[in-house]
């Protein structure tokens, strides 16, 4: 039922895109665009990519507990088996710490960002998709570390404050050089542009 709700959902947003675009109201085209394409990718791809993805992120934060001998990880299932000198415990990279949201969140932005032509914008995508995916296995390192040395109930704090800081804070770099940082150099004000040569 769902599927059927999408396609219709996608055929509906379609149309209301030709519509935008016609009327040259390039504002609502990006916001209508990139919040359809959100919901879209959501319904379509999330089931597809989570579990690939959580599996990539906890073999990518598994290497250097892996090569520290500190922690090990099972990557067929997406989990992370740390052990401290208080306890273990077990950290399974599901839906939330896959990153498939910011993933999504950032593809669909940049599906309708017009500073950038459409080959731009595939190159782009590719290279924020592989930095987001690295930002959050540093944020699932960093809680792994946390709990190494600090002991299982430091945790809630590793996960919660420490982690979101890292991959939020890594993720406002990435959207500041893909979005915010071409938009100014790119700007035109009467004859005087930011990139200009002269």
């Amino acid at each position: 039922m769902k599927y059927i709700v999408g396609i219709v959902g996608m055929a509906l947003w379609l149309f209301l895109l030709r519509i935008l675009n016609k009327s040259k109201l390039n504002f609502w085209h990006f916001l209508i665009g990139s919040a359809g394409a959100f919901i879209l990718m959501l319904v379509f791809l999330e089931p597809l990519l989570m579990q690939p993805l959580a599996r990539i992120v906890a073999l990518l934060a598994s290497l250097p507990g892996k090569i520290a001998g500190i922690y090990a990880a099972h990557y067929k299932y997406g989990v992370i088996f740390v052990e401290s000198s208080v306890g273990a415990i077990s950290l399974k990279i599901d839906f939330e710490c896959s990153g498939i949201i910011e993933i999504i969140a950032y593809l669909s932005l940049l599906m309708f960002y017009r500073v950038y032509t459409v080959y731009e914008r595939v190159y782009v995508g590719v290279l924020g998709v592989i930095a987001m995916v690295l930002a959050n296995a540093l944020r699932i390192t960093v809680i792994c570390l946390m709990i190494y040395f600090c002991g299982i109930d430091m945790y809630y704090i590793a996960h919660t404050f420490v982690g979101r800081l890292v991959f939020y804070g890594l993720s406002v770099l990435i959207y500041f050089y893909v979005f915010t940082k071409p938009q100014i150099i790119k700007q035109k004000v009467g004859s005087f542009r930011y990139d200009s040569d002269k």
